[in-house]
């Protein structure tokens, strides 16, 4: 079965999120966008985890659904039948620790097939630090030491490095990271067999690194609200249940050349907030090579710069083109709809003219990545919203401007050159 995932969400117990984001009413959103599967996100914190026993039940092997009784939070009617989304037991952990004498701080997403196996998790990590400040849990624990808790407490889970490029809480982080998957995780490596490359990465970046080949390599959302689902996303073609997902991202292609891992969808990376090296207090941002010539320091008031996540994957890049497998997901690079929506319209993505016309068009045509990947073109000639059929076929042939953020910094992506 063909399914799209979005398996790294937050609750509304992770620190800067929406209070929509409950089971409800990311259920709803899952629909709106076209996503089969989500994750649940924060199961450490004890107040979500109580509501995750409270009003989901089991599906298929290792999947969720809600109960009978609750009914998907929409925003408005549907006026198409989607598939009631399932959900997967997920958290993320910032783990800060000390090794090699530096200070890391690295973010990883754990993944587990049932309650029970998330309890046990918790109670180990309840020892080491205070799980309910933050749906995000800080611990002073080392990755390796959580990936041996996962693989001893939850029998068929698994962990994923995430965003393993942002420079200030990822594996490959530039200001408290590793050069090897192999540093972090020492004799647990093989362990890992998938990596979360983040919104200010893409594939064609990943595989300058023939290090990284073995890895198969994910997309997912990161969102702090039910709106921003599926801004990355990851497609399967494999039995739908959580032992076979986790085995398409272990050997994403069969001996018979079927890919059970299709695809990701892609925010454009430098649309992402780390993409190039700069200064937001200055407002500076530069390419590798201009910070080469600044010596990494910012030119309006001296002080380091924050290098991006392009300078440091060419940091450790040993190729000059990327190499993939002939197997190797299809890359689908995106903008939000609504975003495409405020360029059109010339208004804020959050304006009431963009969710109007975001919702006309989802009940007229679908999910927003029906909508965006696979609707005829022609379809839209009618929309009445100037030149919103170019729009879509100019995204999905690349066609688009591109302002690189930094530092914090969220970059632009636009259709159109202004």
């Amino acid at each position: 079965m063909r399914f799209i995932a979005d398996l790294h969400v937050h609750s509304l117990y992770s620190r800067a999120t929406s209070k929509h984001s409950h089971l409800r009413s990311l259920a709803a959103w899952a629909q709106i966008k076209g996503a089969h599967v989500i994750g649940t996100g924060d199961f450490t914190h004890p107040l979500w985890i109580r509501m995750l026993k409270d009003e989901l039940v089991s599906a298929e092997p290792g999947f969720f659904q809600l109960r009978r009784a609750l009914a998907p939070d929409f925003p408005v009617p549907l006026s198409y039948d989607f598939p009631s989304p399932r959900f997967v037991l997920s958290a993320e952990i910032s783990c800060i620790y000390t090794r090699h004498g530096r200070l890391r701080k690295v973010h990883n997403l754990v993944f587990v097939p049932d309650i029970a196996s998330a309890e046990r998790i918790n109670q180990t990590l309840a020892v080491i630090g205070n799980l309910a400040t933050d749906g995000r849990t800080m611990l002073r624990l080392d990755s390796r030491d959580l990936l041996e808790i996962v693989l001893e407490k939850a029998p068929g889970g698994f962990l994923v490095p995430a965003h393993i490029w942002t420079p200030w809480f990822s594996m490959f982080g530039s200001k408290s990271g590793f050069n090897s998957v192999e540093e972090c995780f020492g004799d647990l490596s093989h362990h890992i067999f998938a990596l979360e490359t983040g919104l200010s990465s893409d594939p064609e970046m990943n595989r300058l690194i023939s290090a990284l080949d073995r890895f198969s390599l994910i997309s997912n959302s990161d969102c702090h609200s039910p709106a921003k689902l599926c801004r990355e996303a990851t497609i399967f073609d494999t039995v739908f249940d959580f032992y076979s997902m986790r085995h398409a991202l272990r050997i994403p292609c069969d001996a018979n050349g079927h890919r059970h891992l299709l695809a990701t969808i892609e925010f454009y990376p430098e649309e992402g907030k780390y993409y190039h090296d700069g200064h937001r207090g200055c407002d500076f941002s530069c390419d590798p090579q201009q910070r080469k010539k600044e010596n990494g320091r910012c030119p309006v008031c001296g002080k380091p710069m924050t290098i991006g996540v392009l300078s440091r994957v060419l940091e450790l890049a040993d190729r000059q083109v990327p190499v993939y497998r002939s197997s190797a997901p299809d890359v689908i690079g995106l903008i939000p709809l609504a975003e495409i929506l405020a360029e059109l319209l010339g208004v804020g993505v959050s304006s009431k003219a963009v969710m109007r016309n975001y919702f006309q068009l989802i009940q007229r045509f679908g999910p927003e990545l029906t909508i965006m990947t696979e609707t005829p073109v022609a379809r839209f000639e009618d929309v009445d919203i100037p030149c919103f059929a170019e729009a879509v076929s100019r995204v999905r042939q690349n066609l688009v401007q591109r302002t690189a953020g930094f530092d914090g910094v969220f970059g632009k992506v636009m259709v159109y050159n202004k």
